[in-house]
């Protein structure tokens, strides 16, 4: 089987595969599920699930506890699901293995879904050369785009690469189309201000001609900047992390790139964190639309409720750029741990950037805390 294809697991994520109902073991860096062979096993299961999570090269070997058949080792390449993510020799952790001894002596928790344990992983810098001979995914050193397109990815191996964190040296921004259409994927957080508030001033001052009174324009401005949050996470659970329904191949999954898969990728490139200006017109434009089907009885209304959820996306990019590269306020804060935990802890939870409300209201809250494991 190709190890392109192939996913990369983290020891702990292997090591808690120890049961009957789930059994992996590795041999060197080989991942094996080798649940349906447990029962099967001539030895029997327990010897099986005496190393199940563990490594079984030495036992394989060895000849005098039981000789293994050719047909066993068939068995194992027919059960090869995956790549054990291995560590730096200075003790970091590549993508997938985040290492470390807490003060009190704990060893940290380690998501076996990101390989990562506290935000500052996510500013790690990646090591380009072993990250692609480890992963077989994308070289940081050439243009990410093509290197999608012509992957030939399974969407499997593709989700479960994208959504373990890699940084760029220095900060700085990985090439992704390595061509004049670079400086497009690259934005600034004071472009979207500068771009977006003159059309929602005047969008509002358009508005306001059809209210007699001021109180009634902040009430439908008002109410299409509530409204944005709600949009905002929709757009962030069904549409950025469509995963499950994301189509097996390289269109889909290149689309998926673009639009926030390299976000995931990247997560503190500053220039890849707020939404490019055309991008984010083709995403509004439906919207617009949609505000005057509503409102089809009143431009004016429906012009509002638009602007006012305009004005929301603005807080919600320069929020999203700021919970990634600057020191907040209290409350942020706590926001700002929320957020960094949904791309280090899990990024199947916690879709809310401005707001948690509605992770609560659809039970998608992330629940953040010091989770560790026992030494």
């Amino acid at each position: 089987m190709s190890g392109r294809t192939l996913p990369t697991f983290t020891q702990a994520e292997v090591e808690s595969h120890n049961t009957a109902k789930s059994c992996y073991v590795t041999i060197g860096t080989n991942v094996y599920d080798v649940t349906d062979f447990v029962e099967s096993h001539p030895g029997g299961p327990d010897l099986v699930l005496e190393y199940a999570g563990k490594d079984v090269t030495e036992i394989l070997k060895d000849v005098d506890s039981h000789k293994h058949s050719d047909s066993a080792y068939e068995i194992l390449e027919e059960s090869h699901i995956g790549i054990l993510g291995a560590k730096t020799s200075n003790g970091n952790a590549q993508n997938g293995s985040a290492t470390g001894v807490q003060a009190n002596g704990e060893t940290p928790f380690v998501h076996p879904r990101t390989g990562m344990s506290c935000e500052e992983d996510l500013s790690k810098e990646t090591d380009y050369s072993i990250d692609y001979k480890e992963h077989r995914f994308l070289d940081l050193n050439k243009p990410l785009l093509m290197q999608v397109w012509n992957g030939g990815f399974t969407k499997r191996f593709y989700l479960d690469q994208v959504h373990r964190p890699r940084h760029y040296k220095g900060g700085a921004s990985a090439p992704l189309f390595g061509n004049f259409l670079e400086p497009l994927s690259l934005t600034p957080w004071w472009l979207i201000p500068i771009f977006w508030l003159p059309p929602v001033a005047y969008g509002t001052y358009l508005a306001s001609q059809g209210f007699e009174t001021t109180l009634g324009l902040a009430a439908s401005w008002g109410f299409g900047l509530c409204l944005w949050t709600l949009i905002e996470y929709i757009l962030h659970r069904c549409l950025f992390h469509l995963d499950d329904y994301l189509p097996d191949n390289r269109v889909g999954i290149t689309l998926h790139f673009l639009l926030h898969g390299v976000h995931h990728y990247l997560p503190m490139d500053k220039y890849r964190l707020v939404m490019p200006p055309a991008l984010f017109l083709v995403l509004a434009t439906p919207f617009w639309k949609l505000a005057h089907t509503i409102f089809y009885w009143n431009w004016h209304l429906g012009t509002a409720v638009f602007c006012g959820g305009i004005f929301g996306y603005i807080c919600y990019d320069l929020t999203h750029y700021f919970l990634h590269h600057q020191n907040l306020p209290l409350w942020y804060k706590d926001l700002k741990k929320y957020h960094l935990a949904h791309h280090f802890l899990d990024y199947e939870l916690g879709f809310g950037v401005t707001s948690r409300f509605w992770d609560q209201i659809f039970g998608t809250e992330l629940i953040t805390g010091n989770v560790v494991k026992a030494k």
